[in-house]
């Protein structure tokens, strides 16, 4: 069995890393040079860079902020937000990035994802998908949340595997922020249903809840955010944790 990951996630807005729940009442988390640093120095497996309004403000990836954390890292970077163009992921990948995320672009151009796979490879493709339960739907979001699609989880995640995403990113919004637990029966479903990694995010707020997503959720990677932003965990407690229950983890 593959090594499962650990990625904490910098959610940032005005340069700052902020966290809320269910995308909602953003606090204020840490300077992102600090956090992007001291979370490569603890043996994450890798870390997520989300600028979370460039697409609802149409704009692209503040490329300084990109930097800063690049340089702060020895770890796998992935970085989201604003990117629609393969000169994005061009300039981003220069800037340090090693993977790109995408998600409100895919929606509005699927196409977008084969041609990003074609160009850089599968594997600097993330495809993040935000979704929410109504209704016994898992509807999927755009723009940070902000925007209902019309798309369902299971069949997008299925088409962007088909088009060429190397990973899927999958936050549970009702989960997001809240400390209740991973999305862990929609993971396992989701999982199930792929032959690409699943990322699972949302929910993170004990050590148990790390177990679950692997053992219930079936997920390849956990990100999470405030629960090491705050100081609550340490990636090496979760990694000491999962090792001890049999999970397999990078020490």
């Amino acid at each position: 069995m593959l090594a499962k990951r650990i990625i904490p996630c910098l959610d940032v807005l005005n340069g700052r890393t902020v966290k809320g729940i269910n995308f909602l009442d953003l606090k204020d988390a840490g300077d992102i040079s600090d956090l992007a640093s001291r979370y490569s120095e603890a043996g994450a497996d890798e870390l997520v860079f989300l600028d979370i309004t460039a697409s609802s403000e149409v704009r692209k990836t503040q490329s300084v902020w990109v930097g800063c954390v690049a340089a702060a890292v020895n770890i796998p970077f992935t970085v989201g937000g604003g990117i629609t163009t393969e000169k994005d992921v061009e300039f981003l990948l220069k800037k340090g990035a090693d993977k790109i995320s995408v998600n409100s672009a895919a929606l509005r151009c699927p196409e977008l994802i084969g041609q990003l796979s074609y160009n850089f490879g599968k594997q600097c493709v993330v495809v993040a998908i935000d979704a929410r339960e109504e209704d016994g739907v898992w509807q999927v979001y755009g723009k940070g949340g902000r925007e209902k699609t019309g798309k369902e989880l299971f069949s997008w995640a299925q088409e962007a595997e088909e088009r060429g995403a190397g990973e899927i990113l999958f936050t549970a919004m009702s989960q997001d922020g809240t400390r209740r637990g991973f999305a862990c029966k929609t993971l396992a479903r989701l999982t199930g249903k792929l032959g690409i990694p699943v990322i699972a995010s949302g929910g993170a707020g004990k050590l148990a809840d790390f177990y679950e997503v692997f053992d219930t959720g079936k997920a390849d990677a956990a990100l999470a955010a405030g629960v090491f932003h705050y100081g609550e965990l340490t990636v090496g407690e979760v990694k000491e944790y999962l090792e001890g229950k049999g999970i397999p983890v990078r020490m």
